[in-house]
């Protein structure tokens, strides 16, 4: 496989904040079009790794490519050819649902023409239409997520990292959002994925399993259960997160 089927290429990424080390020398590569969970416990180090890949924060060593940019040198163009969404949802409350897709659409860089008919589009395919002016503040939390991720979509980006983006909903919104994330992947987007939750690792194609800021373990769902003769993800993760120094 050559390098341009990777949409995301990283080695030895490090990111330290005085003596404490939150990510430790991770070596991966993701592929274009692939949805792949970034998974671990809480405080193992995932979000400060996915930061780094966004262009919001720099590695303190180590290389990286995202979308065919670099990571210590071109944050900000990687952060023009990427959707991000949140662990809060990135939007603004005080605003109404329309409101926010054309001013998220506006710092992506979408024409105001292309949006108005992007935005209505993906509106209708989430059957928000009707809300369109209502306050984002009045949505249930699933709507709210629901909207997030049309509005990380939104300019058409090449990759889309979701931080945590199932957290505190119930297991039907859960397994909905998943659908849309199906949905964006078959139409060419590459998902990358946050989140604590192992039962999701398995609608990953690929997961990577993080403990105390280092990867454990990257495979597929089936091949880890396999290795580690575990009957589900969450089986594998207890199993590599037992020595665990740190998270919940």
């Amino acid at each position: 496989m050559s390098n341009t089927d990777y949409i995301i290429q990283v080695k030895d990424l490090t990111k330290q904040f005085g003596t404490f080390t939150a990510v430790d020398h991770i070596s991966f590569e993701v592929k274009r079009g692939e949805i792949f969970g970034f998974l671990g416990a809480n405080g193992a180090g995932k979000t400060t790794a996915m930061r780094m890949l966004c262009g919001l924060s720099y590695p303190t060593s180590g290389s990286g490519t995202v979308a065919g940019f670099d990571v210590v040198k071109e944050g900000e163009k990687i952060k023009r050819h990427i959707g991000y969404m949140s662990q809060r949802f990135s939007l603004y409350d005080d605003l109404t649902v329309m409101e926010n897709m054309e001013l998220f659409g506006g710092i992506y860089g979408v024409k105001s023409r292309e949006l108005k008919d992007r935005a209505t589009s993906l509106l209708q395919k989430l059957d928000f239409i009707e809300e369109k002016d209502t306050m984002v503040s009045a949505l249930p939390l699933g709507w709210k997520q629901k909207l997030a991720f049309a509005v990380a979509t939104l300019h058409n980006p090449e990759i889309v990292f979701l931080d945590e983006p199932t957290g505190g909903v119930d297991p039907i919104t859960r397994r909905q959002f998943w659908e849309m994330i199906y949905q964006s992947a078959s139409e060419g987007t590459t998902i990358f994925v946050t989140t604590h939750y192992m039962d999701e690792a398995e609608y990953c194609n690929r997961i990577s399993m993080m403990v105390d800021g280092k990867i454990k373990a990257l495979d597929t769902p089936a091949n880890l259960k396999k290795a580690f003769n575990a009957s589900s993800m969450d089986e594998v993760f207890r199993i590599l997160a037992r020595d665990a120094q740190r998270g919940d």
